[in-house]
């Protein structure tokens, strides 16, 4: 690979290999969540169109949407200036939270503590297997 190529990907060399990966409503430009990813996650994403992540807790490749059905559909990838973080302007099937809100930034901070500011759309329970 050359240095010109090098510089049009993502850097993986730093933070352990692993950068933030942010997913925005390609639609209405809101943040639906931010997750990791690996070079292996990113090429997969790339060659498919599909959101994959790497998953910290689970230690492997996290495909967006493989237990819930909440996938997301790529649209455009952007890396920032330093190439080490990204954002994919999505196409969200369903709910982007774990916990059921169309975005995982659903609570609000005040000086009286937060608010939840979003409706749920499922029941993680309905949703995810236990």
């Amino acid at each position: 690979m050359t240095t010109e190529q090098q510089s049009q990907e993502p850097d993986f060399t730093r933070n352990d290999g692993l950068l933030p990966a942010i997913a925005q409503d390609a639609d209405s430009g809101k943040i639906l969540m931010m997750a990791w990813m690996n070079a292996e996650a990113y090429r997969e994403t790339v060659q498919t169109g599909r959101a994959v992540y790497f998953s910290r807790s689970r230690q492997r490749l996290w495909r967006k949407g493989e237990e819930s059905g909440h996938v997301q559909v790529v649209e455009q990838i952007l890396l920032d200036c330093d190439r080490d973080t990204i954002l994919m302007k999505v196409r969200q099937t369903g709910a982007a939270c774990h916990e059921g809100y169309e975005s995982c930034f659903f609570r609000e901070v005040t000086a009286d503590g937060l608010n939840i500011i979003e409706t749920r759309l499922v029941d993680p329970n309905d949703v995810y297997k236990k």
